[in-house]
């Protein structure tokens, strides 16, 4: 029996595991999919002062108040940024990594940094013209590669805005997170927007790195959970 913890994307929550953690309990295994901070079902906790490293602790959190072991863990697109300073936080605690058409972030640096400066200044004038100063309303569904239309409904309905903080703040990192067991990074290779081959393409050239496209979304989770699921028990 392993334990998947998995961490969502920006503007999503838990909710969006529902169909991989449904497949991985049905085979006997302990799955967790915390929502984070200001997000999902937590939505009425946002604010402006809602960091990045308050998403951190929130994984963090899980962890250490589950007692947590030999965990398989998982971040999806924003959730790479999570996931690497839980890693080298908590290094002890993880068999496997798996960064899902994620960024794998370097020290000193935010998510907003790897951005064109042109898509940064678009998107802090829409944060101060729509989003009250502190928050980035969610992209739509089409944008992720969601082509069914009754998941594109369910993305629409569940995702909400997020506190910029969380994509402006600099994430710290010793480097001790590179250290972890197995380390994954699956590309969707149906994401219409991507430009995630600027970590899987250097990456596949590290040895201790295991990189794979998916025929899937950006979404993968939701666009196809059963092929997501069976490279999940691969670690298992």
């Amino acid at each position: 029996m392993a334990t998947y913890l998995l961490v969502h994307g920006a503007w999503h929550g838990g909710w969006c595991w529902t169909r991989v953690a449904r497949i991985l309990r049905d085979a006997g295994h302990n799955v967790y999919t915390p929502t984070l901070t200001g997000l999902g079902e937590r939505a009425h906790l946002a604010g402006p002062d809602v960091d990045l490293e308050c998403h951190i602790n929130d994984v963090l959190g899980v962890i250490d108040n589950e007692e947590l072991a030999d965990v398989v863990l998982c971040g999806h697109s924003y959730g790479g940024q999570v996931i690497t300073p839980v890693l080298d936080r908590r290094i002890d605690k993880f068999r496997a990594a798996i960064w899902l058409d994620a960024f794998v972030p370097t020290d000193g640096h935010s998510l907003m940094d790897g951005w064109p400066p042109e898509r940064a200044q678009h998107v802090r004038k829409q944060v101060a013209a729509i989003g009250e100063g502190w928050k980035i309303e969610p992209m739509t569904p089409d944008y992720f590669g969601v082509m069914r239309e009754e998941d594109a409904d369910w993305v629409t309905r569940r995702c909400v805005s997020q506190p910029i903080k969380t994509f402006s703040q600099a994430v710290h990192l010793s480097g001790v997170w590179e250290t972890v067991p197995t380390k994954m990074y699956l590309l969707a290779e149906n994401h219409p927007n991507s430009s995630f081959d600027r970590f899987s393409i250097p990456l596949s050239k590290k040895p201790d790195w295991d990189v794979r496209a998916v025929a899937a979304g950006h979404d993968v989770m939701i666009d196809t959970p059963d092929l997501l699921a069976e490279i999940f028990l691969e670690l298992s």
